[in-house]
């Protein structure tokens, strides 16, 4: 259950630099900038996007306009897996998730 992402990879002039563009904005009119090593404070779908690829490893900086995220790759990474992990930001209800009944919120159950 979730809102899908499609996701385009496009590459770049720049080596080491990919791109990808969505059918959905994650930043508006603003620029989110990350960087590898650096804490990602907040709790926007930027910030867990960002989270998320730097945990993927490989990655060295994240750049987040609207619904553009271009990637600065580390040395030899990649893109394998990126953009099934851009595809999956807004999936909320994964295999062994429970999903909460009204019940979970404090409603009488019917």
């Amino acid at each position: 259950m979730g809102q899908p992402v499609t996701v385009l990879e496009k590459p770049s002039s720049r080596p080491g630099i990919v791109r990808f563009e969505i059918n959905r904005t994650l930043t508006g009119m603003g620029h989110e900038r990350y960087r590898a090593g650096q804490v990602v404070e907040g709790d926007r779908p930027p910030d867990e996007l960002a989270r998320r690829l730097f945990e993927r490893g490989g990655i060295d900086a994240v750049h987040i306009n609207s619904n553009v995220i271009t990637l600065d790759l580390g040395r030899g990474a990649t893109t394998d897996g990126i953009a099934e992990i851009i595809e999956d930001l807004y999936t909320y209800y994964r295999p062994g998730v429970e999903v909460p009944d009204p019940a979970s919120f404090g409603a009488p159950a019917e």
